[in-house]
């Protein structure tokens, strides 16, 4: 069980994330948040007695997505004016969000009960590297099922256009153009088709509900404008096209969707981005025996595929692993990726190798 101590430090800790990730505004705020929280609000008692681990159980981020969604809403002029960079004196700053805490405590409260949902589409960059690794080895045509879906945004992959280190991916005409940062070596130039693309979500986000997407708007650090930017086109997308989003658990939809035909000529992906930790421990234990159950069906001509983009926490970075069936090679490390997608790093053959392992309960990269 957390101490206080520690709850209080988790804000710092996300400081040092935000930091890194040029957001000197939000990481402003999770520093101010770490001093200014006491227990004189039913928010304040709820993150300083939080239970879990709040790192892990993102609360930083749930109560910044609260703070986030009220300056969006206009209905605190201090706070919006914090928000907007107007007020850089430390103890104004603490001042202000300990009266917002206060003031606003029945808005706040409910934003601690799930965690955030970042649901961006830039990341998909991350994903379509793995893609084309897949691509190359089995060919164009692929069936994406995708855990944790949130909004379905990065469901959208096969329609959006993309610039990886010069490889262009997608339809010309894409509404959605994602075009990241790119170092290193340049992913595999061949064609990718995604045939069809199906996602679950244990809460997935509705944005065709201007409160849903008010509130996944809301997850987005006020420093990223561009993200912002480009999550308003890629929920217009949504609301023209559809997705195919389902709500349900990760390992019951998994192990459902695995058991279905396959069509001849299309390889069967599951993909997953910076959702991992979100899922119990037992939920990952199954989804890794139903995938190696798969991969033992899986034929040249019906093959299956993983690609995921998840944080390393040992090494403080997101990976691309991807993983092929018929095959005895185990998860690939081929990218490195910023954790929004603003860069992708290709990485040099031979790959490091890994794969998901028991470790302390929960199966996790080994």
């Amino acid at each position: 069980m957390a101490s206080e101590a520690d709850n209080r430090q988790a804000f710092d800790v996300q400081a040092g994330y935000c930091t890194a990730m040029a957001a000197p505004v939000t990481a402003r705020v999770c520093i101010a948040l770490g001093q200014a929280l006491d227990r004189s609000s039913a928010t304040g008692r709820r993150v300083l007695d939080w239970a879990g681990e709040p790192v892990a159980d993102a609360v930083v981020l749930r109560l910044v997505g609260g703070l986030h969604a009220l300056h969006r809403a206009g209905v605190d002029r201090d706070l919006s004016r914090l928000f907007d960079g107007k007020i850089g004196d430390e103890r104004g700053v603490e001042a202000v969000l300990a009266r917002v805490l206060r003031d606003h405590d029945a808005a706040l409260l409910p934003w601690l009960d799930g965690p955030p949902q970042t649901n961006e589409a830039a990341r998909s960059a991350g994903l379509m590297t793995g893609l084309l690794h897949l691509a190359r080895r089995f060919g164009p045509r692929v069936e994406v099922l995708e855990i944790g879906s949130s909004a379905g945004l990065n469901l959208m992959l096969g329609r959006y256009r993309f610039d990886l280190g010069g490889v262009a991916v997608g339809p010309e005409a894409a509404a959605v153009r994602i075009v990241p940062e790119w170092r290193g070596v340049a992913p595999p130039a061949v064609a990718v088709e995604v045939t069809h693309a199906r996602g679950v979500d244990i809460a997935p986000v509705d944005v065709g509900d201007p409160a849903q997407a008010a509130r996944l708007e809301a997850y987005v650090w006020v420093d990223a404008q561009e993200r912002l930017a480009r999550l308003a086109a890629a929920i217009r997308e949504v609301r023209a096209h559809g997705v195919d989003l389902v709500r349900g658990d990760a390992a019951d939809w998994v192990e459902a969707r695995l058991a279905e035909p396959q069509d001849a000529g299309v390889t069967r992906v599951l993909m997953h981005s910076v959702v991992w930790q979100y899922l119990p421990a037992a939920g990952r234990a199954r989804i890794v025996a139903a995938m190696a159950a798969a991969g033992t069906r899986a034929t040249a001509e019906r093959p299956l595929g993983w690609v995921t983009m998840e944080p390393n926490r040992d090494l403080h970075r997101h990976e691309v692993r991807v993983r092929g069936w018929p095959g005895e090679t185990p998860m690939e490390l081929v990218a490195l990726t910023h954790a929004h997608g603003a860069w992708v790093e290709g990485l040099p053959a031979p790959y490091e190798t890994r794969d998901y392992v028991m470790r302390r309960g929960a199966y996790e990269a080994d």
